[in-house]
């Protein structure tokens, strides 16, 4: 019999945790006699999810948790939670609800009789997430497609059942700095896409913040492509051709008017501009460099604290 494993990164979700496994239950027994596990991954929680874990655990053996040490951010936990599973089948979950348990055996479904390996869930609009959150998510996702040529879109997330194969090629990708929509298109494989409408959380607040997206939407882009890397080239050309044009400039304003034009205006906006333009580029350096700093140390992605 085949075997489904549903991995649920959790932070914070005392609240949310019965209401999910209430519904997840309710989906699960429209899909026996197929054999399940529920594997929690609770992602250095301060309120009461831990506890609630330990006691689905004890009552429910189809549901298994992982208690990390500290935060260590849900792209580790759903590392953690795939290399903990042990079903032919795995889906990523999110607690809050906002990944709706209904499609589940549709997905399940789309890899087990349509031939594909992957199906994901495609949520469509952004109701709920505010005019700015929207307006800097839809750019990302059309920057990042053009700079990692990786098939990343609006609306494609972590929600997505998979079969074994491409699970496995997912934990072959051991890397410290993990962007996981840039990993899920990077092994490739055949994904089907089912669309659901967005849903707010069920209860409490979201986790991610704008400061958090933007710095999220920064590592995605820095993880698959090097092309901020040619920034500093290209400007240099651009940079030439407006030196080579501000210079024939002023020496025809100087030959026309020699006592009224000095030009230190322009030459202080030029000194200022390239000012930027080498701190810029030194960012960027610098963001690259301390990613495979951190590679290179070799740390772990996570640390287990408890487990069952």
């Amino acid at each position: 019999m085949a075997k489904l494993s549903l991995i649920v990164p959790c932070f914070n979700e005392e609240e949310a945790l019965p209401i999910f496994y209430k519904e997840v239950k309710a989906v699960l027994k429209t899909m026996e006699p197929l054999e399940y596990e529920l594997v929690f991954i609770d992602d250095g929680s301060k309120d009461g999810t831990s506890r609630l874990l330990k006691e689905l655990a004890t009552k429910d053996k189809g549901c298994r948790y992982v208690i990390f040490s500290r935060n260590f951010g849900k792209e580790a936990a759903m590392y953690a939670g795939l290399r903990e599973s042990s079903g032919d089948y795995c889906v990523i979950l999110d607690a809050d609800l906002q990944h709706p348990p209904a499609l589940l055996p549709a997905m399940y479904k789309a890899v087990t009789e349509e031939g594909y390996d992957c199906c994901g869930g495609k949520r469509l609009g952004r109701e709920g997430d505010g005019f700015l959150r929207s307006l800097f998510s839809k750019a990302f996702y059309r920057i990042g497609k053009g700079l990692t040529h990786l098939e990343m879109q609006d609306g494609y997330g972590d929600f997505r059942l998979m079969k074994r194969s491409m699970v496995d090629a997912i934990l072959q990708m051991g890397e410290y700095n993990r962007y996981m929509k840039g990993i899920f298109s990077f092994v490739g494989f055949d994904t089907k896409w089912l669309p659901y409408d967005n849903a707010e959380r069920i209860c409490g607040d979201s986790k991610w913040n704008f400061k958090s997206l933007l710095n999220y939407a920064i590592e995605g882009i820095l993880s698959f492509s090097t092309a901020p890397l040619k920034f500093s080239g290209v400007a240099a050309l651009l940079l030439f051709a407006a030196g080579a044009l501000l210079l024939a400039v002023n020496l025809v304003q100087c030959a026309l008017v020699p006592m009224a034009y000095t030009g230190y205006e322009v030459i202080l906006t030029v000194v200022l501009f390239l000012s930027g333009l080498q701190m810029a580029v030194l960012y960027i350096m610098g963001a690259y460099l301390s990613k495979d700093y951190m590679e290179n140390k070799g740390r772990p992605l996570y640390i287990i604290k408890e487990k069952r």
